[in-house]
């Protein structure tokens, strides 16, 4: 079972007045004039981007001048410039330095992961989730062994533990998972991840755990700190907004993260490696970003309670609903008003995923989501 490659539909219009279409519901709707100087969102031309789950109020100031700043080291090679970023990251999760392998972004270190333990055997994961680690495999001829999510839309972690064999090299699982945003319950993934990496590697896929409100939900990165042949992933493409840096990292044991930096492709670049030691450093953009998302999602789903739609809880930067048609013919008829939406996820072919745009863009969104589907 697979999913379908990324695609979007380009059509531009303009928002029209859909501005003035909010009211209420406690929610702050605009940005102050000092906001707008500071995080420069994006302006409000189409096509509007809400399919690619990206922050579009990064990369912040100091990031920008993190990067400006770095421009003549551009002619040099990044290795003598990854030290401080690897000491950074290694004090924010509470590991040694020897744990941490740097990436561009974290679709680098799920594709590495991918050839380095999976090439002979199988993957076991579920689906829908996000592809990048299978899809690259299966190029090398590693097996994709495809678990359906459960009747509640999550990870199946029983069925998944049941399928667990000799042949099998690799447990892929993404938490909070995307295209769901649904989060896996504490306790059961905690002693899934341990009982299975007893078994074979496990991979956490953890790149929208910023966004996670559950008080004190613990990052399979303890178990790495334990010795476990688990791996996670994180990414500053989402709530750091740099996306298009490409700038991520991996947490593993030390012999694990040897086996995963000696076949890192891309390498970071000097810039990436100064935007990302500025966003690890800029705590009021963090907090922002998190304000702003929680503010977007809310917006997102009172309009769809008041169109009676079914949608799950995310603990993302994304919103994934039942729209109750295929969701292929919804995205050419919201890019024909200007918003690029999420692709179709099979099995679940009509529901939708929203990204969470500025707060301007989603109330033009709104709009035109119940011009459609009203």
């Amino acid at each position: 079972m697979k999913g379908l490659s990324r695609r979007e539909w380009l059509k531009t219009t303009s928002m029209g007045s859909g501005l003035a279409l909010f009211g209420g519901a406690g929610i702050v709707p605009s940005l102050s004039a000092e906001e707008i100087k500071k995080y420069n969102p994006r302006p409000l031309a189409g096509p509007i981007r809400l399919g690619s789950n990206e922050n579009p109020y990064g990369p912040s100031e100091a990031m920008r001048k993190a990067m400006t700043e770095a421009l003549d080291e551009g002619c040099r090679y990044p290795w003598s410039h990854n030290g401080p970023l690897v000491k950074m990251i290694a004090e924010k999760e509470g590991v040694p330095q020897d744990h941490v392998v740097l990436t561009a972004g974290s679709m680098e270190g799920l594709k590495v992961a991918g050839i380095t333990f999976g090439k002979g055997g199988e993957i076991i994961t579920c689906a829908p989730t996000f592809l990048s680690m299978m899809e690259y495999a299966e190029l090398w001829g590693t097996e994709i062994n495809w678990v359906p999510l459960n009747k509640d839309l999550d990870f199946d972690l029983d069925e998944i533990e049941t399928r667990v064999s000799y042949e099998t090299n690799l447990v892929f699982l993404c938490n909070p998972n995307n295209p769901t945003g649904k989060l896996l319950p504490a306790d059961r993934v905690m002693d899934f991840c341990e009982t299975v990496s007893k078994k074979t590697v496990v991979f956490s896929d953890e790149a929208y755990y910023d966004y996670i409100t559950e008080p004190n939900y613990p990052s399979m990165i303890e178990l790495v700190k334990k010795g476990h042949d688990v791996i996670v992933s994180r990414t500053l493409s989402k709530v750091y907004g740099l996306a298009g840096i490409r700038i991520g990292y991996l947490i593993a044991r030390p012999d694990l993260a040897k086996k995963l930096s000696d076949r890192v492709v891309a390498n970071t670049n000097i810039m990436a490696i100064e935007a990302g030691k500025a966003a690890l450093a800029d705590k009021d953009f963090y907090k922002f970003s998190l304000q702003k998302n929680a503010e977007a999602k809310a917006l997102i789903t009172a309009t769809l309670d008041e169109l009676k739609l079914p949608y799950l809880q995310s603990h993302a930067n994304f919103i994934f609903f039942q729209a109750g048609r295929d969701v292929t013919a919804l995205g050419r008829t919201m890019a024909e008003k200007g918003y690029l939406v999420g692709r179709p996820f099979p099995p679940l072919n009509d529901w939708c995923r929203i990204s969470t745009g500025t707060i301007e863009e989603i109330i033009g969104y709104n709009q035109a989501i119940k011009e459609v589907l009203g």
